[in-house]
């Protein structure tokens, strides 16, 4: 699913792990949206996640989330 969010970019909803997860990626979490401002790489394949609020999140190898994630548009 694709919404167009102010400013012209465009907003979907994404499944991403790991190896995919991106700086301004929105999470939601405990039913909060929490936007990624940092990644950190961790053995094993896993990675933290550092938000704009100051918590981190971990995430292993096989941790599935979906994210909204903004994309300019051209």
């Amino acid at each position: 699913m694709s919404n167009w969010a102010p400013g012209g970019a465009l907003a979907s909803n994404v499944e991403i792990t790991a190896a995919t997860v991106l700086r301004g990626d929105i999470i939601q979490v405990g039913g909060r949206a929490c936007r990624v401002s940092d990644l950190f790489q961790l053995p094993q394949g896993a990675k933290q996640l550092l938000f704009e609020s100051g918590e981190l999140l971990t995430i292993n190898g096989r941790t599935r989330l979906v994210a909204v994630r903004m994309t300019r548009r051209r």
